[in-house]
C-alpha cells in the first residue's frame, strides 16, 4: 500500500518533504523532494515515495518501475516486511495493468516474505488483497469472505481504520455476491462514508473502497444509491485529485448512466475515461467499448453497436448485446445461441446479467414456438428472482411471466405482470427499460381489445424514447401507433389487414396452420432467416411477443 516506512532522524530533508507533500496530496511537489534525495543515491524510502507520487500522477509505468526498484533494496537490506508491503501494492496495482498472472505472482511474493514475520499491518494487507482477487478475479466466494473477515479484524486489532473499511467493502461486496444485497449494501455505505469522512487517509484504500461501492451499484442496478454517493464521491476525487485510481471504475458509473437514461454524460464519461484508460492502463480500454456498443444498442445505431462489441470480443457483456440485436434484427436462432452462451461463461453472482439474459431466452425460445425450453428458462427465473428479488432482476421476471402468458393465451395475466414490470422499472429510474415494457403492455391491452389504453401505452413510450435518443423503439412504437388508429373506427381502409403486408400476411397463415419456418421457406421458396425476419416484422406490428399470440390475434381479427 501507499503507507511508507515512518521517518526517522537518519532520513534526510528531501525525504521528509517528499512525505509531507505526497501526505497533502501534493503531488507534483512530492515528485520533486523524491527526485532531491534520490539526487543523493538510491534509497527504497524515497524509490517507494517517487513510485506513488509518479501513480497519482498517472505515469503508471514509471511508478511501477520506481516501486519495483525498491521492492529489490528493501530485499537487499533485509528488510521483510517493506518489501512485502511494496509487492503487495504492485499486485494491486498491475491487476489492473498487466492481468491476474502478474498480480498473483507479487502476492505469492509477498506471502513468502511475511511467513513466520510476528502479525502486523503488512499480513493484513495481503490479506485484503488475496481476497479481492479472490472475489473479482475467480469468482470464489468462500474465500473472499473469509479473507475480507481476517482483513477487518486485523485492521480492527491494529487500530488500521484503512485496513478495517476496506475489509468491511469486501466483505459488502462478497455479501451482494451471494444475493444478500441489502446487508452487503449497507456495509459498502459504510466505508464510502469513512472515506468521505476523511477516515481513510490511505488514497490507494480509499479509491478501491468507491470503487467496489461503484461496482456492487451496478452489478445490481442500484442507480438510486450510486446516484445519491455520486457528488460526494467526485469531490472527495477532485479534492485530492485522485482521478487516475477512479478511472478504474468510472467505466462502471456510466454504465449506470446508461441506465438512468442520462446518455449524454455517459457518452461524454466513455470518452473520457477511455482516452485515460489508453494512456495509463490500455488492458481497460475494452471495458470503455462495451459500454458504448451497449448505448449505441440503445440508441437504435444497431451496425455500430455490433462493429464496437467485436473490439470487446471475449468477453461476455458483449455476447449478450448482441443477443439482444439479433432478436431486435428477427433473428431468434441467433439471438439464443449468443445467449445461452452468454450465461454459460458469466459468474453466478452477475444476478441481473443473468436476469437479462434469461428474459430474452424466454422472447428468443418463444419466437421459435420451442416451448418446453422457454419454459425452462423462465423457471431459472423464477428461482432467481425469488433468491434475491432485487427490482430489476423481479421486473425481468415479470417481463418473462408475461411473455410467456401472452404466447400461451392469456392477456389478461400478461397485462397484470408487464404493469408489475413497468411500475418496477419506473420506481428504479430505467426509463428505457420502462417504455420497451409499456411497449410490450400495449401488445397485451390491445389482444384485450382495449385500443385505447394500447395507444395510451404506446404514446407514453414514444415520448420516453424520443426524450431518450432510442431511434429504434421509437421507430417501433410510432409503428404500432400508427396501426392502431388505423383499426380505429372511420381509420382508412389501408389498415384493415393491421398494417402487414401480403408476404407478412402469407407468412402468418401457414405458421397458422402448423408449418414449421423451414417448411414455409420451403413453400414460399425464402430462405429460413427472411421468414424469421417476416415473422418478427408481424410481432412487432402487432406488438405481441411470440408467434402463437400472433397467430390468435389474427384469428380473433379474421385475418387468415
Amino acid at each position: 500500500m501507499s503507507s511508507l516506512d515512518p521517518p526517522s532522524d537518519a532520513h534526510p530533508p528531501p525525504l521528509e518533504a517528499g512525505r509531507t507533500a505526497l501526505a497533502r496530496g501534493a503531488w507534483v511537489a512530492a515528485r520533486a523532494c523524491f527526485e532531491a534525495a534520490l539526487a543523493g543515491g538510491e534509497t527504497p524510502e524515497a524509490l517507494e515515495g517517487l513510485g506513488w507520487a509518479l501513480w497519482w500522477l498517472d505515469d503508471t509505468a514509471g511508478s511501477l518501475d520506481r516501486r519495483e526498484q525498491a521492492f529489490r533494496l528493501y530485499r537487499q537490506r533485509g528488510n521483510p516486511r517493506s518489501a512485502a508491503r511494496v509487492a503487495t501494492g504492485l499486485a494491486s496495482d498491475y491487476y489492473d495493468v498487466r492481468g491476474e498472472a502478474v498480480a498473483s505472482g507479487w502476492l505469492e511474493r509477498a506471502r513468502r516474505l511475511l511467513e513466520g514475520l510476528s502479525p502486523g499491518r503488512e499480513h493484513g494487507w495481503l490479506s485484503l488483497w488475496e481476497g479481492h482477487f479472490a472475489l473479482l478475479g475467480r469468482g470464489d466466494v468462500e474465500a473472499a469472505r473469509g479473507h475480507g473477515r481476517a482483513a477487518r479484524e486485523q485492521g480492527h486489532a491494529q487500530g488500521l481504520v484503512d485496513l478495517e473499511m476496506l475489509g468491511v467493502a469486501l466483505e459488502g461486496l462478497v455479501l451482494v455476491a451471494e444475493g444478500q444485497v441489502a446487508e452487503g449494501m449497507r456495509r459498502l455505505d459504510e466505508a464510502t462514508a469513512a472515506v468521505v469522512a476523511g477516515e481513510v487517509t490511505d488514497l490507494d484504500a480509499a479509491s478501491a473502497a468507491c470503487c467496489l461501492l461503484v461496482h456492487a451499484c451496478e452489478r445490481v442496478r442500484d442507480y438510486e444509491r450510486a446516484a445519491q454517493w455520486a457528488e460526494t464521491v467526485e469531490g472527495f476525487g477532485r479534492r485530492w485529485d485522485i482521478a487516475p485510481a477512479l478511472a478504474i471504475c468510472r467505466t462502471q458509473y456510466a454504465a449506470m448512466l446508461i441506465g438512468r437514461g442520462e446518455w449524454g454524460r455517459a457518452e461524454a464519461e466513455l470518452v473520457r475515461t477511455r482516452e485515460r484508460l489508453a494512456r495509463s492502463r490500455p488492458r481497460l480500454v475494452v471495458e470503455a467499448f462495451e459500454q458504448l456498443a451497449e448505448l449505441r444498442r440503445r440508441q437504435g445505431a444497431l451496425d455500430e453497436a455490433e462493429e464496437l462489441f467485436a473490439r470487446a470480443e471475449g468477453r461476455s457483456l458483449p455476447l449478450l448485446g448482441r443477443g439482444a440485436i439479433a432478436l431486435d434484427r428477427g433473428d431468434p436462432a441467433r439471438a439464443v445461441d449468443l445467449l445461452e452462451r452468454f450465461l454459460r461463461r458469466t459468474p453466478a453472482d452477475n444476478w441481473t446479467g443473468r436476469a437479462a439474459a434469461l428474459e430474452l431466452l424466454v422472447r428468443g425460445r418463444l419466437a421459435l414456438d420451442e416451448r418446453p425450453v422457454a419454459e425452462a428458462a423462465l423457471a431459472a427465473l423464477r428461482e432467481l428472482a425469488a433468491a434475491v428479488g432485487t427490482p430489476p432482476i423481479r421486473a425481468a421476471a415479470d417481463l418473462a411471466e408475461g411473455t410467456w402468458a401472452a404466447a400461451e393465451g392469456a392477456p389478461d395475466v400478461a397485462r397484470r405482470r408487464f404493469e408489475d414490470a413497468v411500475d418496477l422499472f419506473r420506481r428504479g429510474g430505467s426509463p428505457f427499460e420502462e417504455a420497451r415494457a409499456r411497449l410490450d403492455l400495449a401488445g397485451a391491452l390491445r389482444a384485450l381489445g382495449r385500443e385505447e389504453g394500447s395507444r395510451d401505452e404506446v404514446r407514453l413510450a414514444l415520448d420516453a424514447c424520443r426524450r431518450l435518443g432510442a431511434r429504434g423503439e421509437a421507430e417501433r412504437a410510432g409503428r404500432l401507433l400508427e396501426d392502431s388508429a388505423g383499426e380505429a373506427p372511420g381509420g382508412p381502409g389501408a389498415r384493415g389487414a393491421a398494417g402487414l403486408t401480403p408476404r407478412e400476411l402469407e407468412v402468418l397463415r401457414l405458421v397458422a396452420q402448423g408449418l414449421g419456418d423451414k417448411e414455409i421457406a420451403s413453400r414460399l421458396t425464402l430462405s429460413e432467416h427472411t421468414v424469421h425476419r417476416h415473422l418478427s416484422n408481424v410481432r412487432t406490428k402487432l406488438g405481441l411477443p411470440s408467434r402463437a399470440a400472433a397467430v390468435a390475434f389474427a384469428a380473433r381479427r379474421r385475418l387468415l
